[in-house]
């Protein structure tokens, strides 16, 4: 999917920079773990072409992208730094974990691109609403309920037409216009 292409394009660029790549990623069935040391074919078809070693991840660890997970692979690599933004939805809340409990300042690893407060704030609906706010930008009123009752009660305020949206649903499932 789209978490692939951008992680293994991440890679692509990391490596053409040479920097070394470390990837944490539990399917094997993913563009970015096809390394050649994996079996994988390099992206030009030569088995015997340099394209392979500028495209893979230096080293593949096949584990669940967790806290505990990622502590012991920074434990035992040592990285200066790691890119949250490339892994969907899991390695953002992942990075987000080893902000807060302190996992990367422990060892004293910094995040490059986009910075954990600027996940937290795009992933909570209240603080981007207020950040928004923040620059004037108008925004749809919107509230965050969790009964019926709410809802009917915030439909209200806002008026009719009203977009329901699901939180935590993929690709908007349950979301839908309430007409009245």
């Amino acid at each position: 999917g789209e978490f692939d292409y951008s992680g293994s394009q991440a890679i692509k660029a990391l490596k053409e920079e040479g920097l070394e790549v470390i990837l944490i990623n539990p399917n094997i069935a993913s563009v970015q773990t096809n390394t050649p040391e994996m079996g994988g074919v390099p992206v030009d078809g030569d088995p015997k072409s340099d394209v392979d070693e500028a495209m893979g991840a230096d080293k593949v660890y096949l584990l669940p992208v967790t806290a505990e997970y990622v502590e012991e692979v920074i434990k035992r690599e040592k990285p200066d730094s790691v890119i949250l933004s490339m892994g969907g939805q899991t390695g953002l809340n992942c990075g987000v974990e080893l902000e807060k409990t302190g996992i990367l300042a422990k060892y004293g690893v910094q995040v490059l691109g986009t910075p954990v407060d600027v996940i937290e704030a795009t992933e909570d609906r209240g603080i981007f609403s207020d950040k928004l706010n923040e620059i004037n930008e108008r925004i749809a009123p919107s509230f965050a309920v969790d009964t019926v009752e709410a809802a009917i009660e915030a439909a209200t305020k806002i008026g009719y037409p009203c977009m329901l949206r699901a939180a935590f649903a993929l690709g908007g499932l349950g979301s839908g216009i309430m007409p009245d």
